[in-house]
């Protein structure tokens, strides 16, 4: 299990399992970008040295996906050094269907880090929005870079990666410590190996920074944005860095920016031990609960029992590959992100019960977008890429993590030990952080609806709360449920609001709350 901040939409993280769908004229200013306000951005650069890189004419093609075109996008590598040389990014979009005058272009990304906005566009956004907004909008992604088709971030070979994802992340005792750290530190260095000259550039503020020469390659003076889950900091980077060129944006599922690593975890993991309360408290009161009928304690109390038995006894999948606590932990994990997904949980938990690991390795699979053949997107290569960039290691060894094991126990008690351990991932990454945590406030942007979910699992409804209070210009939409990600999830209070917002500008009342 490796799931330190990853954070995706639920159409991303559970499409594959089958349990959801997965103009404007271009301003002459654009040419040289704002000066970022974030201590950890870049120096600024001359107009001169990123004037082509902003001039530069897409060639649009058909991609072999009805309806949608694709392109490449050219990006400096380093815009510190914008000469020195560039990578390409894969852009696709689908025009605006009509009724109506045509807004602009409205951005998607689903989060991750290390999601396929492209993927996420052609397989959900760009035929799953409202009708009335893709009427109206251009729907684009961009793969980040680092990500799927934009120079993507290489680790480990698929039989490494399966081998990765099995490695024992609740260590009893020294041997298994240190053959947790030396997995991590496998992991670092085949990054470093296979991925050595993108490594060092694929932090949120150069994402951030690519977005806005997409943006004026695009012919639009302000950036229109929907971004879920870690696509929401990736979005307030964004309007930190440009304010003046942010236009309306949407931020589901929110981060909060200002948290060190040790307490992004920490308040992730209570928001799975919340989520989790939310299914045992729905499926207590089935007859047919693999966990019990008594307690939602007595059945978190039962699946560490599942989780320990598996630990020592690993049961068969059906293939070369037993399930044992690792994957069954993150069988369970992936299964918090959509309530949709509960009675395909409930029936894996009572196979791996009865001895039978398929179901739940089949959950843990879609999590790591491992394909049948074996092979693995890079999700997770370009998750820890960007997270172990973005912030200062949550730790400095072992011996940290021993020390606050109790405290993320009492986050959640079901999972508290293992994602503790999850987050000494970034202790032994071979590039430094650039970025650090602080507020943002983003002074002089336009209003800016950030959306969060009370029993939210991967990003906690207070990081919203959070979020929106520091936005000088926030306005905070709650949505009153389960699962990750409000928007298009079946609220049409949470629907009508935003696609008010994206449509004539109008941004819900600061406070409003749905169900």
């Amino acid at each position: 299990m490796d799931s330190r901040r990853l954070l995706r939409t639920s159409a991303t993280a559970l499409a594959a399992a089958g349990l959801i769908l997965s103009g404007c004229t271009g301003g002459s200013d654009a040419a040289a970008p704002a000066t970022p306000s974030s201590a950890g951005a870049p120096a600024p650069t001359s107009d001169a040295a990123l004037r082509s890189y902003y001039a530069q004419k897409l060639t649009w093609r058909d991609c072999g996906v009805p309806s949608f075109q694709c392109a490449s996008l050219r990006v400096p590598l380093d815009y510190a050094k914008p000469a020195a040389g560039d990578i390409q990014l894969a852009v696709s979009r689908v025009a605006a269907t009509g009724p109506g005058k045509r807004i602009g272009s409205l951005l998607v990304n689903p989060g991750g880090p290390g999601g396929s906005a492209v993927g996420y566009l052609q397989g959900y956004a760009g035929i799953g929005y409202p009708a009335p907004v893709r009427a109206r909008y251009d729907m684009v992604a961009v793969d980040p870079r680092g990500v799927a088709r934009s120079a993507p971030v290489e680790c480990l070979t698929g039989p490494q990666m399966d081998d990765y994802t099995q490695v024992d992340q609740t260590p009893d005792d020294r041997a298994e410590t240190n053959a947790l750290a030396a997995s991590f530190k496998g992991f670092a260095a085949g990054c470093a190996k296979r991925s050595g000259k993108v490594l060092p550039r694929v932090s949120t503020v150069e994402t951030a920074r690519d977005m806005d020469v997409l943006r004026e390659v695009l012919g639009d003076k302000r950036l229109n944005y929907v971004g879920a889950s870690y696509g929401t900091f990736l979005g307030a980077t964004y309007a930190e860095l440009f304010p003046s060129r942010a236009g309306r944006l949407v931020l589901d599922g929110a981060m909060d920016p200002s948290l060190p690593a040790i307490d992004l975890n920490r308040d992730q993991t209570a928001g799975f031990e919340t989520a989790f309360r939310a299914f045992a408290a729905d499926c207590v009161k089935r007859a047919d609960c693999p966990l019990g009928t008594g307690t939602v304690a007595e059945a978190g109390g039962r699946l560490k029992t599942l989780f320990r038995d598996l630990d020592t006894r690993p049961v068969p999948t059906g293939e070369s590959r037993k399930l044992g606590e690792s994957l069954a932990t993150t069988g369970v994990i992936a299964a918090m992100y959509d309530e949709g997904a509960w009675e395909q949980l409930r029936d894996a938990l009572t196979q791996a019960i009865d001895g039978e690991g398929g179901g739940l390795l089949a959950l843990a699979d879609t999590y790591y977008e491992r394909g049948a053949d074996g092979s693995y997107a890079n999700l997770m290569s370009a998750n820890a890429a960007v997270n172990c960039l973005d912030l200062p290691a949550a730790f400095g060894g072992p011996a940290d993590v021993e020390k606050a094991v109790p405290s993320f126990e009492k986050a959640s008690p079901v999972f508290g030990a293992g994602l503790a351990w999850a987050a000494l991932n970034c202790t032994y990454w071979p590039t430094p952080a650039t970025g650090h945590p602080h507020r943002i406030t983003a002074e002089g942007a336009p209003p800016i609806v950030v959306v969060g979910t009370t029993r939210d699992p991967a990003t906690p409804y207070k990081w919203a709360e959070a979020l929106a209070s520091q936005l000088s210009s926030g306005s905070l939409l709650t949505y009153e449920g389960d699962g990750h990600t409000a928007y298009g999830r079946g609220s049409d209070c949470i629907d009508t609001a935003i696609n008010t917002y994206l449509l004539d500008g109008t941004a819900p009342k600061d406070g409003k709350r749905c169900t």
